[in-house]
This record gives C-alpha cells, structure tokens and sequence, in this order.
C-alpha cells in the first residue's frame, strides 16, 4: 500500500529499552518490516539471530498482515472493506469471519463509549484531509460537516447473526483505521507463540503486544513519547511502562495535524458527537488493555472523552487502564494515571 489507513496514527512509537542490568543477556532475534502503509517491528527474546529463522517467521508474519490488509484496508481498491464501502445497498455484504469479528467489537465499544468510538466516521476523517483523499490547508465549512455528518453513525451498521456487514444507509462507510492496527499486533504476536515462541514483542506504528520477557529477564520496556510537536520519532520519552501479557497502544495530536491560516490547529482524532477535531487539554492517553484490538481501540476512545471523562470511564472498568498525559502549558504537561496502571518511571 501507498499510504497508511490509518487517519493519523498514534503517538507512541514503541521502543522495546533495555533494562540495563548487569548479567549476560538472552539472545534477541528481531526484524522491521512495513506492513498496512506503515512499519512493523518484531523482537524474540530467547531466538538467537539466524537468518533462515527470521526469514521463516517473517514471511509467516507478512502472510497474515496481507491477509489483513485484503479485508480491511480502505486504501486498497479490491479489499472486502472498500468493496462494502462502494457498495450501494443495504442488502447483507458477506465478509471474512475475521473482518466480521473487529467490525463487532468495533460496534460494542462505539456502544459502550456513548459512541465516543464510531468505526464510520472515515467520511468525516477524509472531509478533513486526515484521509485517502488528501490534506487541506483550511476547516471544512460547517455546512460542508453536517452534510456529511448524515452520512455516518455507527448505529446504521451492524453485523448480521451470519456474520454479514448490513448498513441502512447507502451511502455509509466503514473505517477500522482507529482498531485495525492493533489487531494486526495481536495476530502477528499468535503467528508467533503458535511457533513456541513465549518471550515475543510486536509493534505496529506503534500498537504493542507484548509477552512474556525482554533480553533481560524483565518485562518488556516500551517509551511512551514527549507529546511535542514537531519533535522527531523517538527523540524524548516522558515515561516508561514495563508490559508483559497485555497489549498497549497511545493516541495523540502531535503527529497528524494541520495549522489554518490564522495558526489554528486540527489534530486528526475527531469527535463524532461534533465531526471536527477533538479540542481539550489532553495531548496524549495510553492505555494498556488485554488484547491490541482492544487497547487500540479504547486509545482513540479515551482521547475523544478528554482526561475528566475518560478518567472516569475507565476506573469503572478493572480489566482495563490508562495513562493520561494533560497539557499545563506550552510543551508543559502533568501525567494522571488510572489507578490500576502499572507502575512507570516518569523521566524528566
């Protein structure tokens, strides 16, 4: 693929740190690749580097995220998900058991949320340049957003008992830009672990799977980045998060955005109770949740809530946490943490 699906991407991009510990250290067979319009980094912890090995598990890996992609890319002309976009009808449209199966959890969590996460809003995504079809220098008119407003709503969707997409709007159309990402992170962390592999990290721009222990014995170490603009990919962490057995993923504004031509900026996450850019003090929100499906997903979610609500919101589920990085001034910030994040180093 040309570019990625995603409308924007996230704002960790996942560093596996080391501990630094004194001993010797397993051995890391690890690789990156590109996959889904962006790039994709594997480390096995325990897998000596052997370069007939890392070919092996690499085309394994890259056959599952073709897989992926053929269904659920919207970038991808021939892909089950633009077909059911172009698809003028609202009769059932027959899909892949996987596709199928994100688009529900989609739908819950768009349900759970007050429909904070809306898997159809990509209409709204492209009206504001943050899409396939190109950046713009300006806001859209208003009249220009609640026109196309009308033709999104995760409530016109829904997966049939046979496991067929059905819209009751002709015009709606399906983007899995916001949850996508992290399901490929859990597939490619199974391809793995169905090979015996125990001690596996996965990130995909930035969507981490992570299990069992990094190169020294520890939990994986993954950097969650300085929400500043402009700031190069990996070039300041404001925290540091030990994971193993669990998945995590961050939403932001720090990366895909644009300035109008008074200096205003429009993040790429929308809010779909308006259909313009989220706007509140929130730079940044990891959250660590048990699968990357769901942890990509409750990301955006959180990030539309903003720290208040989405705090609350998430206290009330146990199975799940989060790390909420809050604006105080410029390139200033305060770190709120859900009660049951894990334990991180804050750094200076």
């Amino acid at each position: 693929m040309k570019t990625p699906w995603k409308s924007g991407g996230v704002l960790l991009l996942a560093a596996a740190l080391s501990a630094g510990r004194c001993g010797a250290a397993a051995p890391l067979l690890s690789w990156e690749g590109r996959t889904m319009g962006t790039t994709y980094m594997v480390k096995i912890a325990g897998a000596a580097p052997d370069p007939a090995l890392e070919a092996e598990l690499r085309a394994a890996v890259e056959a599952r995220f073709g897989e992926i992609t053929r269904q659920m890319s919207n970038y991808e002309a021939d892909s089950e998900l633009s077909r059911f976009n172009a698809a003028a009808t609202t009769e059932p449209f027959p899909v892949s058991a996987g596709f199928a199966g994100v688009v529900r959890h989609a739908l819950d969590l768009s349900r759970d949320s007050g429909g904070a996460f809306d898997p159809t809003v990509g209409p709204l995504v492209d009206l504001w340049g943050f899409g396939a079809a190109g950046r713009r220098a300006d806001p859209p008119a208003v009249g220009e957003v609640e026109a196309v407003r009308a033709l999104c709503g995760a409530g016109h969707l829904q997966v049939t008992p046979e496991g067929t997409l059905r819209k009751d709007i002709p015009g709606l159309r399906l983007d899995l830009g916001g949850i996508a990402k992290g399901y490929g992170a859990d597939i490619a962390a199974q391809v793995l672990r169905d090979r015996g592999y125990s001690n596996v990290f996965v990130s995909v721009c930035g969507e981490i799977v992570a299990f069992g222990a990094n190169p020294d014995g520890q939990p994986w170490q993954v950097g969650v980045e300085r929400p500043v603009q402009d700031l190069p990919r990996g070039a300041d962490h404001i925290a540091v998060v030990p994971l193993s057995g669990r998945a995590l993923s961050t939403s932001g504004d720090t990366y895909n955005y644009f300035l109008d031509a008074e200096g205003t900026t429009y993040a790429h996450i929308l809010d779909p109770a308006t259909g313009s850019p989220v706007r509140h003090r929130l730079a940044s929100v990891t959250v660590i949740g048990p699968s990357g499906l769901v942890a990509d997903g409750l990301a955006t979610t959180l990030y539309v809530m903003g720290p208040e609500r989405g705090l609350e919101w998430i206290e009330a589920r146990p199975e799940y946490a989060a790390l909420f990085v809050v604006r105080t001034g410029a390139d200033e910030f305060k770190i709120v943490s859900s009660s049951r994040f894990p334990e991180y180093q804050a750094l200076p």
